[in-house]
């Protein structure tokens, strides 16, 4: 006869019915592994209907969301959804998909050929540093319509970077002439700049009062003061600099925190000049 086993000790009995103890998951995680599941399902018929509803290659993507799980639906995500609604991708993740634009809308141009689509392509340049390309992409626009005014604007902020003075100045003046308010002053702030660069110190000047009456921006102020400072009236750049402050100080804060620079540096040009 077989013996009799011996019953188990409150301790075996207490290991036997905790399965943690010897690695089995827990209820816990049994619990959270669902609810992510759960999760997963609701994203993945929800990129699974948009894709039929709206996509125009949706029976492409709809085999690589049903086919590929779990990874379709998230590359459908990144790479139609996102696009698509225009969400605006964190610094971080933004080059991975800065590449598949900027080819995109080359394409567009290339193919389309209108002046609206260089313009476009050279922009998404421009955002991203490719200086020399987006200039060309500009001027191919300027070619087909030479009087267009965003792509007048964009040659010159290039041709800014590339110190062509004379080039971005007849730009400026040319944009000016057709619309007087064009960029909210920054096309007359960089016109200034240019006589700055290329003209006499007391045109320049003349320029800054003209531009400044009308546009009162904190570093159109500050490259008059210093204009009026070296050639010794402290008086007026003093002037300047306080009512540029005042300015500053006087706006909305979010305004003001764009500024802070200018009124740093116009701070400590009031330090170093001489009291009256």
């Amino acid at each position: 006869m077989f013996a009799q086993e011996e019953p188990l000790s409150p301790a075996e009995n207490s290991y036997l019915n905790e399965p943690g103890l010897y690695g089995a998951p827990s209820a816990v995680w049994g619990i959270i592994g669902d609810i992510f599941s759960f999760l997963y399902f609701l994203f993945w018929i929800w990129m699974l209907v948009d894709c039929i509803r709206k996509d125009p290659d949706r029976f492409l993507w709809f085999w690589v969301i049903f086919v590929f799980q779990p990874v379709g639906a998230f590359i459908y995500f990144l790479i139609r959804w996102l696009p698509t609604n225009h969400v605006q991708l964190p610094e971080f993740a933004r080059p991975l998909f800065r590449q598949r634009k900027l080819n995109e809308l080359e394409t567009a141009a290339l193919q389309i050929g209108n002046p609206y689509q260089f313009v476009r392509w050279g922009d998404a340049l421009k955002e991203a540093g490719i200086d020399q390309k987006s200039l060309d992409a500009y001027l191919q626009a300027l070619a087909k319509e030479p009087d267009n005014l965003q792509a007048l604007w964009g040659a010159a902020q290039i041709e800014m970077k590339f110190k062509k003075f004379e080039s971005v100045k007849a730009r400026c003046q040319k944009i000016l002439e057709a619309e007087p308010e064009y960029k909210f002053g920054d096309v007359s702030l960089m016109y200034s700049k240019t006589i700055c660069e290329l003209d006499s110190p007391e045109t320049a000047r003349e320029q800054l009062v003209k531009h400044t009456k009308r546009w009162r921006q904190p570093e159109a102020l500050f490259i008059l003061a210093t204009l009026e400072a070296e050639v010794g009236d402290h008086q007026a750049a003093r002037k300047t600099l306080q009512g540029m402050l005042l300015d500053i100080n006087g706006s909305p804060r979010g305004i003001a925190r764009k500024f802070v620079r200018w009124k740093s540096k116009a701070r400590r040009m009031l330090k170093r000049l001489p009291q009256a």
